[in-house]
């Protein structure tokens, strides 16, 4: 997932940002928003790791089988979760880019797929294209509407239902850019 320097970086700040914020969302008072919370800071500290340019750090292949295990595990996590909500298959299917992109890291030459090649172009183009689809119907989702009566402001940082949204939007957008770099 190594692309030019600077935008790399930019990619490590935003994953990483994200992944503090749900840290924070885990303090929510609904146990099924700190489970979300959870499985989106494991998604946007390994997005963050996986963006640092190889300039600072190549990991070993065995990082990257590691990776692949981690997220392999959070995948059946996910599907097992699934059962109770279908915004799990959101996580799986993000669980298992994660997983299906470490593989190609491992695989690829010299244990980095900056320049392209890893992984197979027909998956990678799918799961751009759900990315891709997903980043414009979040972004859509986050357009205020007017409403009458106003409701109550939430509570906390993690009963903030506009800013998961805008979470889950900057990881699809991480997520797409890795992607490209394959």
């Amino acid at each position: 997932m190594h692309g030019p320097g600077s935008a790399a970086w930019l990619l490590v700040a935003l994953c990483a940002a994200t992944g503090a914020y749900c840290l924070l969302r885990m303090r929510s008072g609904v146990e099924e928003q700190r489970r979300t919370a959870g499985s989106e800071a494991l998604m946007g500290f390994g997005m963050a790791l996986m963006a640092i340019p190889a300039a600072v750090i190549t990991p070993p292949r065995a990082a990257w089988a590691l990776y692949a295990v981690v997220f392999g595990a959070a995948a059946l996590r996910a599907l097992w979760s699934s059962r109770s909500s279908a915004h799990h298959l959101h996580h799986l299917v993000g669980t298992l880019a994660m997983a299906y992109m470490a593989v190609g890291m491992a695989a690829a030459p010299s244990g980095h797929a900056g320049h392209g090649g890893a992984g197979a172009p027909l998956v990678t183009g799918l799961l751009l294209l759900y990315f891709a689809g997903y980043v414009l119907w979040s972004g859509v989702r986050l357009v205020p509407v007017a409403t009458a009566g106003g409701g109550p402001p939430a509570s906390g940082w993690g009963d903030r239902p506009e800013l998961a949204r805008a979470c889950r939007l900057s990881m699809g957008i991480g997520m797409v850019a890795m992607l490209l770099t394959m």
